[in-house]
């Protein structure tokens, strides 16, 4: 499809201060709409950013049919802007699609209005280490009707955020012993917005208890490890690197499936297997627990210096992390074209508009 561009007669770039940019709080210029009606995605459009007019009946505020994404676009060192494995992104908008019952987007759609769209705005991507413009698609019902079944009308849109690091040191985590984030067979691999909602209330507890995030155990007897907060998670035990295997109630995190291929072409060993807390408490008290980390898009790498768990404390010497320094660093080099891509994960973004400042 044609993408109709018409941009801001106002760009808010010049008040922009890139060297001091909270994460997610400020959008950029223009944002991305395509509307699916009638059985079909209808011409998307770019415009300023501006806000909706929604109906109260809309089904997604009542029902919950809401998906989105998160990915990022940086510059190579000569400046042009980069994707990073865009066809990863549309599949799993795809999965969260199905599992919500909403209308999938065909892959090469998704990739020309991303591509579009941080070409449009290509000015707002931050040239800092560790900065780049987040990019977040979404899809929610526009359905005005109230009763329980799947809406006909939807709204993808995609908007940008100029951000800088997630988290700026490294987190403590509390194991959560009441609450669950998903089970086998509910929404867990979906990014739906009610997983998110349904996480605020035990990570409100976690940190008046004075910790920065949850780490989600199972469903059932609260002894295997799932996620850590928003993210997916590792441990490193013996030099053997070890995460939860997926099975229907993790989130299939892109930037985890990307260092567990980094570590395999390194040669290192990676387990991905149901992992006891228990597991974890003993390797800590045989002094065996080497590093423990988050990864995502947003943090990429989120190293954890503190764990509570069944009574005990452990506290991990970040600075002598060697694997997580390496991965982080690692993703960003190939990020900004430092780093030979063995996997052909960067897309360099083809100027099809005229960059606006």
């Amino acid at each position: 499809m044609n993408i109709q561009i018409t941009p801001t007669q106002h760009s808010r770039l010049p008040e922009i201060d890139f060297d001091n940019l909270p994460f997610g709080q400020i959008c950029s210029d223009h944002m991305l709409i395509m509307d699916y009606a009638d059985g079909g995605w209808q011409q998307p459009r770019i415009t300023a950013v501006e806000n909706f007019s929604i109906h109260p009946a809309n089904l997604a505020l009542h029902y919950g049919q809401s998906i989105f994404e998160g990915m990022k676009a940086t510059k190579h060192v000569d400046g042009t802007p980069l994707l990073f494995r865009v066809e990863a992104h549309a599949d799993r908008i795809n999965t969260s699609a199905r599992r919500m019952c909403m209308p999938e987007i065909p892959e090469e759609l998704f990739y020309s209005c991303i591509e579009t769209l941080v070409d449009v705005d290509r000015n707002w991507i931050p040239p800092g280490t560790g900065s780049a413009l987040y990019i977040r698609p979404f899809m929610f019902a526009t359905e005005e009707f109230i009763g329980v079944r799947p809406s006909r009308n939807y709204r993808f849109v995609i908007f940008t955020c100029p951000v800088g690091p997630y988290y700026a040191k490294p987190v403590s985590l509390r194991a959560e012993d009441t609450y669950v984030r998903a089970t086998p067979g509910g929404v867990g691999e979906a990014k739906t917005a009610g997983n998110y909602a349904a996480s605020l209330y035990p990570a409100k507890l976690a940190n008046e208890a004075g910790y920065d995030q949850v780490m989600w155990m199972d469903p059932y007897e609260f002894k295997y490890i799932q996620e850590v907060g928003t993210m997916n998670i590792f441990f490193i035990i013996e030099d053997v690197i070890y995460t939860p295997k997926l099975n229907g109630a993790i989130l299939k995190g892109i930037t985890r499936d990307s260092i567990i291929s980094i570590l395999k072409a390194d040669g290192h060993k990676v387990v991905q297997k149901p992992l006891s807390i228990k597991k974890v408490i003993k390797a800590h008290q045989r002094g065996d627990l080497q590093e423990v980390f988050g990864s995502g898009t947003a943090a990429v790498i989120s190293p954890v210096h503190r764990i509570a768990a069944r009574g005990e404390v452990m506290d991990l010497s970040v600075e002598n992390y060697k694997i997580a320094p390496y991965l982080k660093s690692y993703i960003e080099e190939l990020r900004t074209g430092r780093r030979e891509d063995p996997f052909e994960w960067v897309q360099p973004v083809r100027s099809s508009v005229a960059a606006m400042a």
